[in-house]
C-alpha cells in the first residue's frame, strides 16, 4: 500500500478518482438510494428522485476506506457528496437550495442525466 503526504491511501484515492470520472452523476451517501442510513443522504436521494436523475451511489458505511478518504480528497468533511461531471456540487444543504432554485433541475438536464424514470446504480468498485 502506498501513501501520499497526508496519509491517504493511493489505491483507494486512484478508485474515487475513477468512480467519479466513470459516472456523470455519482453520489457518496450513507445507505443506499433504497435504504439510506441518515436524513441528508435520504433528503439527497429524494431529490434526485424527483428530478428522475439517473445516478450512480456509492454506500460510504460499507465502503469504510472511501469514507475515510473522500473527505480529505473533496475538501469536503461531511456525507453525503454528489458529483457531477467530475465536479463536486456540494451535500445536502447545497443540493436541496439548488433544486428549491430550479439550477439543480438545470444542471442535471444539460449533463442528460434525467428520464423518465429515476435509475439510481451501485458504482463498481
Amino acid at each position: 500500500m502506498q501513501f501520499d503526504q497526508a496519509g491517504n491511501d493511493m489505491d483507494t484515492l486512484e478508485r474515487i478518482k475513477r468512480q467519479i470520472a466513470n459516472h456523470s452523476l455519482l453520489l457518496y451517501m450513507k445507505g443506499t438510494p433504497q435504504f439510506p442510513q441518515c436524513g441528508f443522504s435520504g433528503q439527497v436521494v429524494h431529490i434526485l428522485k424527483l428530478c428522475k436523475a439517473k445516478y450512480a451511489y456509492v454506500n460510504i458505511l460499507e465502503n469504510l476506506d472511501i469514507r475515510q478518504t473522500l473527505p480529505h480528497y473533496a475538501n469536503w468533511p461531511t456525507f453525503p457528496q454528489l458529483y457531477l461531471n467530475g465536479e463536486l456540487i456540494g451535500g445536502c444543504d447545497i443540493v436541496t437550495e439548488l433544486f428549491e432554485q430550479g439550477e439543480l433541475q438545470n444542471q442535471l438536464n444539460a449533463a442528460g442525466v434525467t428520464s423518465d424514470a429515476m435509475e439510481a446504480i451501485a458504482a463498481e468498485e
